[in-house]
């Protein structure tokens, strides 16, 4: 539910525009903006300036999901140089590469550094590329350039973490974001401590300016507590004041961005009517916390082999859920893709029919016997491996628009980074704004879309790492 405040619409300066590299990265940054206080819509492809002053007149923050995270550098550059240039027409501040904040990626899958290459040549007037991985509200943190993240048992560095150093697609080997990016770009990159950023912000500024006057053309910033987030802020939010900004990083950096703009008055209380111009708002709708209440039924598409997601699906099976596997090896596979689909979409559907929730995976954690019997199914068809989130992203992703629009479904779950993205453009929406924020990185969204069955769908798409075990219900029953 939300509450909308009425303002004269005379339009709002576009503040932040991004592109998520997955899709439930992607509602993770929105999240951030919004519940903020800056209006957020996230666009499945870049919207056009017409369709902004439309139907979004006073939307302040804009984001593309995408789906690079699972692509190779050329194709990669395929993705992002057309909407790259896209959002460069909108002119916004600052333009964000979201990447997730365990930042999993590799020189042949998900190039964190081709992609900053890639911005580098669209949006090149900037002097420095800004670098920011820490979230401390999702437990991720960066200290001396090693990076951190919480975990089922304490917080990990990277290359010790028991989820992302084991990681089927980009096992993360390196804990030093330095190394692990330079083995990505040949673009140089200072480091911003954790001891540089207690400092006073004077002194913080003229160490940036020594890392980029020394040649830095790109600066990661430390993050272990929320002063050096608003730090991180400060510093990204003053150098659009020179042009627009080329930034990357995980939803530290909305939250970085918001923590500032807070502190400056440009939104929450008593900015309601001020654009970054002075300019008069149009409307700005803030999510209310009452919550949307609980559905009939949740249908949950799981796509990922993270422990956290499998504790989650034990967890919802124990309290009322029907687990459904979904046939890996003959979805990807063309000679038996569309019979298997036939098969598990009347399985779904009959248990959704008869009032009950529904969760359908491909796997129960990193350790799933299906896992390795895929690989080799893949490359016994002549496909790479890494192509599996791509492959049952679409077969799932029909078979779930076909279940959404035949039983009347309000409320979608789809659980994986990898597959979501796929999954997500085959259900026929354009947009997502936040509706509930459920847990940090799981929000629950309003779908936007031309037909009238899937406009308004209630949609939450989850990383593997996001979560309590109860969050598939938290979504059912649409509360915090």
């Amino acid at each position: 539910m939300s509450v909308v405040v009425s303002v004269d619409q005379t339009g709002t300066e576009l503040l932040l525009a991004y592109y998520g590299d997955d899709f439930t990265g992607s509602t993770d940054a929105m999240e951030a903006l919004a519940k903020n206080g800056a209006r957020t819509l996230l666009f499945l492809e870049p919207p056009s300036p017409g369709l902004l002053a439309e139907k979004f007149p006073d939307v302040q923050c804009i984001g593309v999901a995408g789906i690079s995270r699972s692509l190779g550098p050329a194709a990669m550059e395929r993705e992002l140089q057309p909407v790259f240039d896209a959002l460069s027409v909108l002119n916004p501040r600052l333009v964000h590469y979201k990447v997730c904040s365990t930042f999993d990626s590799s020189p042949d899958i998900g190039s964190i550094g081709k992609a900053m290459e890639i911005g580098r040549g669209v949006f090149g007037s900037g002097r420095y590329i800004p670098i920011l991985a820490g979230v401390p509200e999702l437990g991720r943190y960066t200290v001396f350039g090693h990076h951190f993240a919480a975990s089922i048992g304490g917080v990990y560095r990277l290359d010790r973490h028991p989820v992302m150093s084991r990681h089927p697609v980009t096992p993360m080997d390196e804990s030093d974001l330095m190394l692990h990016l330079a083995k990505q770009t040949d673009i140089s990159i200072g480091l911003l401590s954790v001891l540089d950023l207690k400092l006073d912000p004077g002194d913080v500024d003229r160490l940036l300016e020594e890392k980029v006057s020394d040649g830095s053309g790109a600066v990661l910033f430390d993050v272990l507590d929320e002063p050096m987030l608003e730090q991180a802020g400060r510093l990204m939010w003053n150098e659009t004041h020179r042009g627009p900004v080329f930034a990357v990083g995980s939803s530290g950096v909305e939250y970085a961005l918001t923590s500032h703009w807070r502190s400056i008055g440009l939104i929450g209380e008593g900015a309601a009517n001020r654009g970054v111009s002075g300019r008069v708002s149009a409307s700005v709708s803030v999510p209310s916390g009452g919550g949307p209440g609980k559905a009939e039924r949740l249908l949950v598409i799981s796509g990922s082999c993270s422990p956290v997601t499998a504790g989650q699906i034990r967890y919802a099976l124990q309290h009322g859920f029907t687990g459904i596997r979904a046939p890996v090896m003959e979805l990807v596979d063309e000679a038996y893709a569309g019979q298997a689909q036939e098969a598990l979409a009347q399985q779904v559907s009959e248990a959704l029919r008869e009032g009950k929730s529904v969760v359908v995976y491909t796997s129960t954690g990193p350790d799933d016997d299906t896992i390795g019997p895929l690989r080799e199914r893949l490359i016994s068809l002549g496909r790479d491996p890494s192509e599996s989130g791509a492959l049952l992203g679409r077969q799932l992703g029909q078979v779930a628009r076909r279940l959404v629009l035949e039983c009347g479904l309000r409320r979608l779950l789809a659980a994986g980074g990898d597959t979501s993205g796929y999954l997500v453009k085959e259900l026929g929406i354009y947009a997502l704004e936040l509706l509930e924020p459920l847990v940090p990185g799981g929000p629950l969204c309003r779908a936007y879309a031309e037909e009238a069955g899937l406009d308004g769908l209630e949609l939450s798409l989850k990383g593997g790492q996001v979560g309590p075990p109860e969050y598939f219900l938290q979504v059912l029953e649409g509360r915090q």
